[in-house]
Formats: C-alpha cells, structure tokens, sequence
C-alpha cells in the first residue's frame, strides 16, 4: 500500500498506526461490510461525516459505522440550530477525500472534530486512511490529542 497523507502525518506526529487493507466493493461502501473485512468489531471501526452548520460552518464527525449522525444531537451540541450533511459532489473539493475514503486526519483545511463518545470502549478505534481499501488503527488518546477532537454523544 502507498502512504497516504494521513499515514505521513501521523508518522511527522509520531503516532503510531497499523493498516487494515479490504476490498472496496462499489455496490457495498458500507462500513459494516469494512468492518466485516478486516475482522474488527463494527463499534471500533469508525466513519467520518462531514457537515455544514447553519452558523458554524463546517463541521466533522466520526462515529461506528453502524450508526447514523443524529443531526439535531450535532447541532444542539455545537451551538448551531441546524447542521446538514455535506453533499457528496462536495465533498473532494471541501476536503481532498472521496465517499469511502474520507478521514479525519488531513483534509484540505483543519474543522472542528467530533468523535463519538463510545471510543472509549477501545484503546485503538479505526479510521479511514483516506483511501477506499484502507482503515488505520489508531490508538484513541493519541487521535483525539492530534486532532483536537472533542468526545460527545452524536448517535441515538
């Protein structure tokens, strides 16, 4: 596997990291199907949402891939009155990663960041190397640190 931006800067951090390839599926972008792949329970590997606050502008969450972003939990929690997802078109220019290979770690600019609270279940949680086909375990302390990610309650 190439390095990825993510995986540079995470080495420039000194953070260490382990890579979990998989086959990407076009029908089946799933994380549960991920998840699946690399042998990983579904609460430990996490997706990356991106949204726009009415207010706060743009707004990144991850959270297990089995759930979905409660958008009003989203909202109430950072000030705003309502958030949205942002759409897919978007969603390359806005953060220099495509559907399925979004992570949380060098996007174009740096936006605030949200992690769900059931991290803390795990010592590593993955996230996406900003690749399809590729999830970096992390360790959880580490990411929030780097990230400056705040833990919150985002699903229902």
């Amino acid at each position: 596997m190439v390095k990825t931006n993510a995986m540079r800067l995470l080495d420039q951090a000194g953070i260490s990291y382990q890579t979990y390839e998989y086959t990407v599926d076009e029908n089946n972008l799933a994380g549960v199907h991920v998840a699946n792949q690399i042998g990983l329970p579904v609460e430990q590997v996490f997706k990356t949402i991106v949204t726009k606050g009415e207010k706060k502008g743009y707004l990144v969450f991850c959270i297990p891939v089995a759930e979905e972003l409660n958008l009003k939990k989203a909202a109430t929690l950072v000030g705003d009155k309502k958030i949205e997802l942002v759409h897919v078109k978007d969603l390359l220019g806005l953060t220099g990663y495509i559907r399925g290979g979004c992570s949380p770690i060098g996007m174009k600019k740096k936006f605030p960041t949200y992690i769900d609270e059931t991290a803390i279940l795990f010592d590593e949680i993955t996230i996406s190397a900003g690749v399809r086909g590729c999830q970096l375990l992390v360790n959880r302390e580490a990411l929030i640190d780097y990230l400056g990610a705040k833990l919150d309650d985002l699903v229902d």
